[in-house]
């Protein structure tokens, strides 16, 4: 059966090479990993008790810090990167 509406499942959805599934990983483990961090030490998160702590005292928390990280990484630098590789390994071939 043909019809004129057909949906086309573009071939960038998944990743050819080793190399570009780890990139586009690391964002996602990074924060994770921040996530895991702040419940395994609930105390470094300030905000749970904030008595006499100043704004960059409950703004800067590693745990917070380190899942931000991962969710910068992940949008801003591997999504280019993975396109980047990606179009480089179609050029090769």
């Amino acid at each position: 059966m043909h019809t004129q509406l057909e949906t086309h499942i573009r071939a960038g959805s998944a990743y050819s090479s080793i190399r570009a599934r780890v990139v586009s990983l690391l964002g996602p483990i990074t924060v994770f990993g921040g996530v895991v961090w702040a419940i395994v030490q609930p105390y470094r998160l300030t905000l749970l008790h904030p008595h006499h702590q100043g704004f960059w005292w409950l703004a800067v928390e590693p745990p917070l810090l380190v899942a931000g990280a991962g969710i910068f990484f992940a949008v801003a630098i591997a999504g280019p990167l993975v396109s980047d590789m990606e179009r480089r390994d179609g050029a090769a071939r």
